[in-house]
């Protein structure tokens, strides 16, 4: 166990360095799940994300001499950022390697703090041995991103942040990927509130440490599918699982599209802007994963930095399941005043077209025939419904709903 004092000095260090991000209740997420939900925000964090404070705090207590020698990491990107800016304030080199499927967001926002990225390998695991590599090579300082007790000491210091707010939880839900981030909280917690329990939100498509937890032994992944890339991690640290198991009350499982849910149920209705392993959280929320009812509920919006092509997927899916828009093909007669007639009938139901595509050479049509694409903004179920209906009774039958 890492004593109590190391998180305090940890938080005392950051003190001036990073933000002291809000801790506050949302109403609608409360009102939805019948509990009182207050949201820890450190996406609005220095560097977008809460690994800053693991960085910084780590590489601060490195000797002058390893510090001069300058840092490398690996990381999906947010502790990527964490050092990069860390690096700069003390002014020296750092090298980060990343995933080559590293959103351009999260290389650029590394790159902009003066670091060196290096891209390598498929997913976190592999970038990870690439940077150790590296390190021995050139006598840098790998700065882990979870399996290190300075660093798991700065993550830590987000409960410390939380009980200076609010003591009386029941709750507190926090993402898991490497497991640095809940090792750090439970402990402070377990020390200082015993009786909070830890529930750690692992993504479906990166779930080894769940599984893990379950069987009580080592189980790594052979792949990592999810769109929370910053806690696809394959395979689990023996550290931090061993801090896991001891101070971790459960584990529950979100996959994408609860987890897309989340990003967009925030994105509108919290005004905030979370990236998938920030979201996780919510999404366990919002589908009632806990089965609890009335309690004081912590939780954790990790991280922000979404790459800003996920998020309009995210946005178009979503307002797709929620019927808030739909697309389809209707086949007419090629020939003029066709199409105008069509648009004319979706006018008459108040829908607004935002997208229309015209094609007459498909193989699969006849001659003189043309298939039409169009994507129109409802306003639910039963709008839809009308739409369909009145197209059909002036003759037009959908040919597929995409």
């Amino acid at each position: 166990m890492i004593k109590l004092q190391k998180f305090k000095e940890a938080k005392k260090r950051l003190g001036g360095i990073i933000n002291n991000t809000p801790f506050a209740y949302a109403p609608k997420l409360s009102i939805l799940s019948q509990n009182s939900i207050y949201l820890k925000k450190e996406n609005l964090q220095v560097t977008g994300s809460f690994k800053i404070r693991g960085a910084y705090n780590k590489i601060s207590l490195l000797s002058d001499k390893d510090r001069d020698k300058g840092v490398i990491a690996a990381s999906a990107g947010n502790h990527a950022q964490g050092v990069a800016f860390s690096a700069k304030h003390y002014g020296i080199d750092a090298t980060i390697v990343m995933p080559e499927a590293t959103p351009l967001t999260k290389i650029s926002g590394v790159k902009a703090y003066g670091a060196d990225v290096v891209l390598f390998g498929a997913n976190y695991d592999e970038a990870y041995a690439k940077a150790i590599e590296l390190s021995k090579k050139r006598g840098l300082s790998f700065i882990h991103p979870f399996a290190d007790d300075e660093v798991i000491a700065g993550q830590g210091s987000i409960a410390l942040d939380i009980l200076e707010v609010k003591d009386d939880l029941d709750y507190i839900i926090v993402p898991i990927g490497g497991g640095g981030l809940i090792a750090g909280i439970a402990m402070v917690i377990k020390e200082l509130k015993p009786n909070i329990k830890i529930i750690g939100i692992n993504a479906t498509g990166a779930n080894a440490m769940a599984q893990s937890f379950e069987s009580k032994r080592l189980i790594d992944s052979t792949k990592v599918k999810t769109i929370a890339d910053g806690i696809a991690v394959r395979d689990v640290n023996p550290l931090t699982f061993d801090y896991v198991l001891k101070y971790v009350d459960e584990i529950i499982e979100v996959n994408d599209e609860e987890i897309a849910t989340a990003i967009l149920f925030l994105l509108e209705q919290q005004k905030l802007l979370v990236e998938g392993a920030g979201a996780v959280g919510v999404a366990a929320i919002i589908h009632d994963k806990l089965k609890v009812k009335d309690k004081n509920i912590a939780v954790l919006l990790s991280g922000g930095n979404i790459d800003v092509t996920v998020l309009s997927v995210i946005i178009e899916k979503g307002l797709l399941k929620q019927s808030r828009k739909m697309k389809f093909i209707v086949t007419l007669v090629d020939k003029p005043g066709s199409l105008m007639k069509l648009t004319q009938i979706l006018s008459e139901t108040d829908s607004n077209i935002v997208q229309i595509d015209y094609d007459r050479t498909s193989v699969a049509l006849d001659y003189g025939e043309a298939n039409v694409t169009i994507a129109v903004e409802t306003k639910g179920q039963e709008h839809q419904k009308l739409i369909i209906d009145k197209l059909g009774e002036n003759g037009y039958k959908i040919k597929e709903i995409l």
